[in-house]
């Protein structure tokens, strides 16, 4: 029986390394050149009054740089590419494998950080996404998947309104996404079936439901050379701006409140004409 109990605890040993390398696999098959389209439509609303807004689309050369690889820790730099070669550097996410700590966004620019579960977190991994100042958005946690020829990851997170609309809405407050993140073989697929939620007091109204689908199509990483350029010169300044940021994402900090903008303009604009030495200031006049 002794004998019998080891084998099985090998072999679910063995099952699981192999399904950590293959989540690795899929996550580090990100990286590199795509042009990317971006797509979003309203599909429903409970309100037969309720207007859709327009389908949203767009298009990009989008080069998605492996900033630091863990293995249980991956971190993904996403820099556009537009123009004659300009460069505006975009969204991050990290991968992180049975987290320890979770990042939850509520409401406004308030994030909690909570400890998790072992139990719960055992084999799957969070998905935590940061704003181009690398400030935070949102985290989720789920498990790839690798069944008949597919690769995916999926989970539920409350999150922020999206760039596209945080400046144009004001009828709803946060959005609850589910995200599909799917490896194929020309690149990658983020969808996402996003719900708009206006916060009524205690209550939480639908005002309407989105389709989202991003597709990333690999191309030569020639095509991102202006990305790799820029990546080569600034890495420096925002590996000092993340170890900043990252002493404030601890569930010892329990929530953390944001402003949104300091003497008029927003964090990113202030790294614009800040050296390094000024980032942890910069950072902490952020923090209320």
């Amino acid at each position: 029986m002794r004998i019998f109990l080891t084998y099985i605890a090998l072999l679910a040993t063995l099952q699981a390394s192999a399904q950590s390398a293959q989540d690795m696999q899929s996550i580090r098959s990100m990286c590199g050149c795509h042009e990317v389209t971006f797509a979003f439509a309203e599909t429903f609303s409970p309100d037969t009054g309720y207007e859709f807004h327009d389908n949203y689309s767009a298009s990009a050369l989008e080069w998605v740089q492996m900033v630091s690889d863990q293995g249980d820790l991956m971190q993904l730099q996403h820099i556009l590419v537009f123009g004659q070669g300009q460069i505006v550097k975009h969204w991050r996410q990290d991968w992180t494998y049975e987290p320890d700590e979770s990042m939850m966004y509520n409401q406004g620019r308030t994030w909690t950080f909570v400890k998790n579960d072992p139990l719960e977190v055992a084999g799957r991994w969070s998905q935590s996404v940061f704003q181009v100042d690398d400030s935070p958005r949102y985290s989720a946690i789920g498990t790839w998947i690798h069944a008949d020829g597919k690769h995916y990851w999926e989970a539920e997170s409350r999150t922020p309104l999206p760039r596209r609309e945080y400046t144009k809405r004001s009828d709803y407050d946060v959005m609850d996404r589910l995200n599909r993140h799917e490896i194929l073989a020309t690149g990658w697929v983020h969808e996402s079936d996003n719900k708009k939620i206006l916060l009524d007091g205690e209550q939480e109204v639908l005002i309407a439901e989105e389709k989202g689908r991003n597709t990333y199509t690999r191309v030569a990483d020639e095509k991102c050379q202006a990305a790799l350029d820029y990546w080569e010169e600034y890495n420096p300044f925002w590996r000092a701006v993340r170890a900043e940021w990252a002493t404030h994402y601890t569930a010892e900090n329990a929530q953390l409140n944001l402003k949104s903008k300091v003497e008029g303009k927003p964090l990113y604009v202030h790294f614009m004409s800040h050296p390094t030495s000024e980032i942890s200031s910069l950072v902490q006049s952020f923090i209320e």
